[in-house]
């Protein structure tokens, strides 16, 4: 019958159009609160994989009124989707407020995703068995910067009058909610803190508000905790706007700290004066000594690479923890310090493994062992037509595909992601094709990445929209290969995708940025409707590429991070001196624009091997960048 229904839908436009309308009519009922709407449409939906959705969407219009055996019919119903689990985690939050622990035992060992809330009432129904091992548990959820759900707090309350969270885990936790800027959270425990651990709420107020004016007005005790802890948060806060002025105010009360406190602020002043690329930073991380956080140790590294002070690499990855030396980023950072220590023996046991991944390290490591690209492997295995035709058949695709052509993209990511959780390597080639065949090219991609042992490049590094793309690629000489890298990077060829901060299309074009290509193309007659049209996003996106790379001195690199962040940021990252490309793109300040550009050039080579272009090593791409001058750190006049 669903097999039916998919082949009904493609050899039945009409019929696909009334289901269509009638669904939207559901989903509009639902979120306007109409119950006698969502029923009559509701029952179009009959013998379709989307009458789920329609079920679910009746208990939820009433949940808090809802009989149990209607609510129990819809979590034992046999379909593969999230909707199911989506509702057991809203029926369960509904027991856990009411106290039904009978009813939320039963229920809770079927959920699937849990989160936090559910946690709490799950241990607040152990604890009426188990109270000792339920407030153990949950102390593992105390240690958090950020605010809790409030079904946690009488579990806390608990645990604290146990005795099983002490003063100490209290004092803890405020460092990691003013690190966190939560100042909320703070002032909230800072009720549980008393003699020379008290801390004032309106001392943490001042501090937020103007650190540089706070720490100007202090009178410190040198044996008052809290007001130690205050300031240290007002040093961090300085620390982010200007290392050198944080400096300047530590010097004048660094006395009144103990070691380990003025151990903890070195540690952040180095790590905001790295992250502004200040050379000072290697000599603050000095001064704070060990143990560093993640985002220390990461930025320790950065810095010495900056510095291109090898040793201090070394040291700097050997002090962090096993889990983060494990990260590609750190084992092939490491072998190039022990290369330049004279250790290629040790380099190269490092350098083996990695160039088995498929990762920007991974490139760079086989380059480093063969001395040229590494080739992708071909495709091992390609689905056959039953193997397309037996996946089509799955209510979760099909409920997937009338989703994204519904544009409802949110519901559909689910469904996918929720129908090929458990796929096997073969199985997700299989999906990657059919969310190829349906142009849906985001999912087909992120389908192909997850497989371990049999993969599919052509399915990784999709190329749609070449004949289109052509024209302006030829018009503006740009190198194809790159073109894509940054392209899959930016939207995964999803034509109407859209980001938080506006940019929009296939090249995720920010609206002030389209309407200034426009305006130098001469396009009298663009609108802003027109950056979703899949010839006009590409014409100002590929205009727009060839724009920053003449600006950057031919670097891909340098393009990519102003294409992302901004010309003005990436001019700002150059060095004192040159810099290795790859050391460029490790020290980008911006977490998302680090990535960024290290996966467009990664992509770039992959679609290079693809179109069978020109095979230069992903170190030479990335070259080397040129150190800062008078010339090329002049904004350019017409620059955008």
């Amino acid at each position: 019958m669903r097999f039916f229904f998919y082949f009904f839908l493609l050899m039945a436009p009409p019929a696909l159009a009334d289901q269509t309308a009638d669904f939207l009519a559901v989903h509009d009922a639902f979120r306007a609160g109409d119950a006698v709407k969502l029923e009559r449409y509701a029952q179009r939906l009959k013998n379709t994989p989307l009458e789920v959705y329609a079920s679910y969407y009746r208990l939820r219009l009433n949940l808090e009124n809802a009989g149990t055996s209607a609510v129990k019919d819809f979590l034992s119903r046999p379909e593969d989707t999230p909707m199911i689990d989506r509702l057991r985690g809203e029926w369960l939050k509904l027991l856990g407020k009411r106290q039904q622990w009978d009813r939320f035992d039963a229920e809770y060992p079927r959920l699937l995703n849990e989160d936090t809330e559910l946690t709490c009432y799950a241990l607040q129904s152990r604890r009426r068995g188990q109270g000792q091992e339920a407030l153990i548990e949950v102390r593992r959820l105390w240690f958090s910067g950020k605010g809790q759900p409030d079904n946690c707090g009488p579990l806390f309350d608990a645990a604290l009058s146990a005795g099983i969270i002490g003063e100490p885990d209290v004092w803890q936790r405020l460092r990691l909610a003013l690190e966190a800027g939560n100042v909320s959270l703070a002032k909230q425990l800072a009720e549980r803190l008393t003699g020379n651990h008290a801390v004032s709420p309106a001392a943490l107020e001042n501090a937020a508000a103007d650190a540089d004016r706070y720490l100007e007005k202090l009178a410190l005790h040198k044996k008052h905790d809290g007001q130690r802890a205050v300031a240290l948060f007002a040093l961090q806060r300085l620390a982010k706007q200007s290392p050198e002025l944080a400096a300047a105010r530590w010097e004048k009360i660094a006395a009144s700290f103990p070691d380990a406190e003025q151990h903890y602020f070195y540690g952040w002043l180095a790590y905001e004066a790295a992250r502004k690329l200040d050379n000072r930073a290697l000599q603050w991380f000095k001064a704070a000594g060990a143990p560093l956080n993640e985002q220390q140790s990461a930025w320790r590294v950065r810095a010495a690479l900056r510095a291109q002070d090898w040793p201090e690499v070394l040291a700097g990855i050997d002090a962090m923890g096993e889990q983060q030396q494990r990260e590609a980023a750190w084992r092939y950072w490491k072998a190039r310090a022990l290369q330049a220590l004279g250790k290629p023996v040790d380099a190269n046991q490092l350098l083996m493994p990695l160039s088995g991944e498929y990762n920007f390290y991974g490139q760079l490591a086989g380059e480093e062992l063969a001395g040229s690209p590494v080739s992708i492997e071909a495709a091992t295995y390609k689905p056959r037509t039953q193997d397309i035709a037996a996946m089509l058949a799955l209510p979760g695709i099909q409920r997937t595909l009338a989703l994204y052509r519904m544009d409802m993209r949110s519901e559909a990511l689910k469904e996918w992601n929720w129908a090929i959780r458990n796929f096997n390597d073969q199985e997700l080639i299989t999906a990657a094709e059919i969310a190829r065949r349906h142009e849906m090219y985001d999912r087909a991609i992120g389908a192909a990445e997850r497989t371990v042992n049999v993969h599919n490049f052509s399915l990784r590094y999709l190329a749609p929209y070449r004949e289109v793309l052509y024209a302006h690629i030829r018009e503006y000489r740009l190198e194809e290969a790159w073109v894509y890298g940054l392209m899959r990077q930016e939207s995964r060829f999803a034509s109407v995708a859209k980001s938080e901060v506006g940019a929009a299309g296939l090249m995720q074009i920010m609206p002030a940025t389209a309407r200034w290509i426009a305006k130098k193309l001469g396009l009298k007659n663009y609108r802003q409707s027109l950056i979703h049209q899949v010839d006009t996003n590409l014409r100002l996106g590929t205009y727009y590429m060839k724009t920053v790379l003449s600006w950057f001195d031919d670097s891909p690199v340098l393009a990519s991070a102003a294409y992302n962040a901004g010309p003005g940021r990436a001019r700002l990252w150059r060095g004192d001196q040159p810099l290795e490309g790859a050391i460029y793109a490790e020290t980008i300040p911006f977490d998302e624009t680090r990535d960024y550009v290290k996966k467009v050039m990664s992509n770039t080579m992959y679609y290079a091997s693809q179109f069978e272009a020109s095979a230069r090593p992903l170190k030479q791409r990335l070259g080397v960048i040129a150190g800062k001058t008078a010339d090329n750190q002049q904004a350019i006049p017409d620059e955008k």
